[in-house]
């Protein structure tokens, strides 16, 4: 075990940005635990109670709040975090990377995303929680409900979709308009799961920390791996050493 001064030394040569992810990745794996014990305790049925019903009419429990046309969107939004939707943006970023000769980066995040699709899995089967019986489900769900594959598997792949797609742009205002498109759509496929019935609030909010930290794990994993030279260096790093070489 590293002793302080040496845990102190690590810190400082550290990037302010890696130790704000590094922080963040912490936060995330916290939250996920803090929801996974207060779950397993029966802590959260109150809460997930009263979110469900307040999205049902009242004395209708099958009628969602915002009539059918809310209801049709919904279902729309909850189909970009399955399985086929996911694939499809996947293998098209893939093949995006692949074409800019950037293979290392597509082996990358195909490892990514099918380790996050393996830990939705094993975290689903290992805490098996019964989906919700509250109310009527709007869509068909078949697997255990905490955490939720569909905002997990959101978080993990838009997000880390952004990572791969940010790393390859130069130009700040395109690198956060594909965080905030993969932030926006993240949020979107767990408030659709909730509102369909097939989620508790916290199978969401589970799956939106554990899957946020997978992915602010990949961003540090292919930043180490950018600055030695393992896989393609970020575009604008690449391009601010070669500004200062130039100076």
């Amino acid at each position: 075990m590293p002793s302080l001064p040496r845990l102190t030394r690590l810190t400082r040569r550290m990037e302010p940005i890696s130790l704000v992810a590094i922080l963040l990745v912490t936060g995330a794996l916290w939250a996920f635990g803090a929801l996974a014990s207060e779950m397993m305790e029966g802590d959260l049925h109150a809460f997930d109670e009263a979110v469900l019903l307040a999205l049902r009419m009242p004395g209708d429990l099958a009628n969602p709040i915002g009539g059918p046309q809310l209801e049709v969107a919904m279902r729309d939004l909850t189909a970009l975090g399955g399985i086929v939707v996911l694939t499809i943006v996947t293998l098209s970023v893939l093949a995006f990377l692949v074409l800019r000769r950037q293979r290392a980066s597509a082996l990358l995040l195909a490892a990514a995303i099918v380790g996050g699709q393996a830990i939705s899995y094993l975290a689903k089967f290992g805490f098996s929680r019964p989906r919700p019986d509250l109310v009527p489900h709007a869509v068909d769900a078949a697997t255990a409900s905490f955490p939720s594959g569909h905002s997990m598997m959101a978080a993990v792949t838009y997000l880390t979709l952004a990572v791969m797609l940010a790393r390859a742009e130069a130009q700040m205002r395109i690198r956060v308009l594909c965080f905030a498109v993969a932030a926006v759509l993240t949020v979107c496929v767990g408030v659709s799961r909730v509102y369909l019935g097939v989620h508790w609030p916290s199978d969401v909010l589970a799956g939106w920390s554990l899957g946020a930290a997978w992915a602010l794990g990949v961003w540090l994993i292919a930043r180490w791996l950018g600055r030695h030279g393992q896989i393609e260096p970020d575009k604008r790093d690449a391009d601010t050493g070669k500004a200062d070489a130039g100076a």
